[in-house]
Order: C-alpha cells, then structure tokens, then sequence
C-alpha cells in the first residue's frame, strides 16, 4: 500500500481525499496557494507545502510546483481530485516520468476519453450508445457540412472536440445559421482549449443527464455502480444530484451499466471514472467520459456502500478490485444539494468570511465541507463550500431529510444558494422526478418574471 499521497486540489475534495486517506493509514500532503493557508484540509494534513500565490495558473495549476513538493516531501503518489489537473493527460505523464503514481487512469487514456471525437469513436466500437452525428471531425467543406446536418436532422449542436464543462457548444436551429455557427464555434475552441476542431450531433430537444459511475482495476476488472441523474442544472453546471434515477427501467440501466464496463475493459481503463448520457424517450446516448471522480460521488457511496475514493488509492497501488458486479446492490436513495457562495437566485459570486457556520446533522445526513465559522472564502476559485447530502429508504424520505437538512444549515457573513435548495425541494415536479436538464433555467425565469412584474 502507498505510505504517503500528496493531494493537488482544495477546498472540499481535498478534505475528502484526506480523509479516506488518513481512514487507510495514509499520511497526507496538502499542496496550497497563499489563498488557503488558513483551510481546514491544510490543517489537518500531516504536511503541508505551499505552492504558489491565489491565481490557479501560479499555484494549483503550476505543475512543476505541485512535482517539487512531491519531491520535497517524499510523497508516493499524487491524488488530482476533480477540475484543476485532473484531468490533464500531460500531468498524470509528468507524475509517473517524475517516479510518482498518478491515482488516475494512464495519460493515453485520458487523452483518448478527453478529445470528444475520439471518444465518441472509441465507445461506439465498445457498443455504447451515442447521438447521431458526424463521422468524427466536420470537414472544411462547408457544402458537406450542410449535407451532414440534413442527413443528422435539425436541430443541431456544434460541439468542440476538446470541450468540457458546458463550454464550447452552440445549438443550429435552420440552415442558414449553420457554417457561421461553426466557424465561431472553432474560432471559441481553438481560443479556449487549443484545438479548434468541431463535430455535430442531433440536439436533443428535453433530454435528461444521466451518468454512470464505474471503478476499475489494471487486471481487466470493471463494474458499475449504478446510475445518478443530474438533471437539475444552470448553464451545464449541475445544482442536485441523485441517485438513482427516478423513474428508468432497472433492465435498461444494467444494459447500458454493462456496456459502460465492457468499454473500460476494451480501452484498459483504470480507476474511478464516470460515463454521461443523455437520456429521451427511453434511449441512451453517450456524450462524454469523466476520467476522475466527480462532484457528485457521494449520492454513489451512500447507495452502494462502496468508497470511491478509497477505491481510487487500491487500484493505484496495483490492487485488485474487492467486489464484482454481483455483489453490487443498490439500496435506498441519495440526493445532494451542491453548496454555493453566491446569490440563490441572481447567481453572483459572495467570497467573504463566514461568521457563523453551523452544519446539519441526524440520521442519513452526509456534509462534505471545507467550511468553517471564521473562514474566509477566497474570489479566485469555484463558489462551492460544501455539498449536503441525505440518504433515505425511499426517496420521499430523502427529500424530506433533505428539506430539514437544509432548514438546519446556518451560513452567516455570505450568500449561499440554500434557499434556491429549500425552494426546489418543494418544488411539484421535482418530487414528482424526471425532470429534464432545461427544467431549472425555466423554473429560474419564471421566478425572474415574477418578482420583475
């Protein structure tokens, strides 16, 4: 087993990485910009080394200084976490040229799942379910481009081929606006990830989002772990996320759970990793693999029993996985409510110190957070400071626990989006679930109509 991890993120995957680390009698390093001197995780690690001051690009995106402090410090391996270097396939090479073990899949894997060409291609050889599209890259002909879209049907949406994170995206409703479309569409991903190829696909109208979790070892073992449904979303940022999915047949869910564990094992993938899909008029369709673990694991855990987490560290240490698919069994239901330092409804970010933090506990309740009363919320990150997340036998009791979870949550000094959770937890159709992936921008703009009148 690996003695001592170095962890290159923050915030609350960071305190979650230490502590499935210090559960397995891993000592921990905890890498920080001058921004986080004070947080919780730095703390409590057995090391700490700061790398940096508050912009990412200087600090927790500086790969040479994370790889210096796993030298310094005699770490073994390096945990990515989420966002960040994650899933950089240049890092995770760096990591393992350096004589670190990368917890991760290999670089060439992320390289392959992180062009979303290649990947579609790759999961359509595994017999995944993809959208109808393009034939990988779209040509510079702009005459077969058009051709292609008819042949697609409208709409259409232009994706680009290193995109990620509702970025990179432009949706063709008429043929008329289709070559600009894509020029501007590679004109944006060439500036923002440094590749300016394009495909298209059939844009699905009210889909729903639905992921499938999946660990897998280096000794050709894979499993799924069921669905989560990540519907409720702003702008492609997920708000909640549940698991399992409300109302999707369990035989179709282990059709495409099998394929999605099938693909791993076709590709060589190793670790924890999460296949998305949207979902309409009962058919999958693959979009994109995440290569990490993701924000929303916990709903996983809490229904699975299984540490992803901890996984992620025994696979890296050249483990075999402890379970098979059989003993996978789904058991109750998990709902997360994703934390942010912003205003509930206008969505402007409120960095600032929390005067008073106080989190909700009782049965089947889970908070993953940094947070604390006196810290200080820096502006150069990503707003979230914790997620809630409740399990319950069903999942009328989840949203119940959930309803008093939140009721209970103090956050004084900043906004949070607490009472966007609070309204949505009462809201018809989602207690009714099934909701699609625009429902919440819609619900949003009502309620925008509403107050302006």
């Amino acid at each position: 087993m690996i003695d001592k991890i170095l962890i290159a993120n923050r915030g609350e995957i960071a305190l979650r990485v230490l502590r499935a680390c210090r559960e397995m009698g891993i000592k921990t390093v905890a890498v920080h910009s001058t921004a986080d001197t004070e947080a919780k995780y730095v703390k409590l690690a057995d090391e700490s080394v700061c790398i940096g001051p508050p912009p990412s690009a200087l600090s927790y995106l500086n790969i040479p200084a994370i790889i210096s402090a796993a030298e310094v410090t005699d770490a073994q391996a390096i945990h990515p976490g989420y966002g960040f270097l994650s899933e950089n396939a240049d890092f995770a090479e760096r990591v393992e040229k350096s004589g670190f073990i990368f917890i991760g899949p290999r670089a060439e894997t992320i390289r392959l799942m992180g062009d979303k060409v290649s990947a579609k291609n790759a999961m359509k050889a595994a017999g995944v379910p993809c959208v109808p599209g393009s034939e990988g890259a779209l040509p510079e002909d702009p005459k077969e481009i058009i051709k292609i879209a008819r042949a697609i049907g409208y709409p259409v949406i232009i994706k680009a081929a290193g995109g990620g994170g509702g970025r990179g995206m432009r949706v063709v409703h008429t043929e008329a606006a289709l070559i600009n479309a894509v020029n501007m569409t590679r004109t944006e991903a060439g500036a923002a990830f440094g590749n300016p190829t394009v495909y298209m696909e059939k844009f699905l109208e009210n889909p729903r989002h639905i992921e499938i979790q999946v660990l897998a070892d280096q000794f050709g073992n894979a499993v799924y772990l069921g669905e989560r449904d990540c519907s409720m979303q702003r702008r492609h940022q997920k708000v909640i996320e549940e698991a399992p999915a409300p109302g999707i047949n369990r035989r179709l869910i282990a059709k495409v759970g099998e394929r999605c564990a099938d693909a791993c094992r076709k590709i060589k993938y190793r670790g924890a990793g999460t296949f998305e899909f949207l979902y309409e008029n009962g058919e999958f369709y693959f979009i994109e693999m995440n290569t990490r673990v993701q924000v929303e694991h916990p709903v996983t855990e809490l229904v699975t029993g299984i540490d992803i987490v901890q996984t992620q560290i025994r696979v890296a240490a050249n483990e075999k996985l402890r379970f098979r698919q059989r003993d996978i069994e789904l058991k109750g239901h998990a709902i997360e409510c994703r934390i942010n330092a912003e205003d509930p409804f206008k969505f402007t970010p409120s960095p600032g110190k929390i005067t008073n933090w106080h989190a909700p506990g009782g049965p089947g309740v889970r908070v993953d957070s940094h947070a604390y009363t006196g810290y200080t919320v820096p502006p150069n990150y990503d707003s979230m400071i914790g997620k809630v997340i409740v399990y319950g036998d069903t999942r009328e009791q989840a949203i119940r626990r959930m309803r008093i979870a939140l009721s209970e949550m103090m956050v004084d000094g900043i906004k949070t989006n607490i009472p966007l959770h609070q309204h949505l937890m009462l809201d018809e159709r989602f207690v009714l679930g099934g909701t699609n992936i625009h429902y919440l921008e819609e619900r949003l703009a009502e309620h925008q109509a509403a107050k302006s009148k």
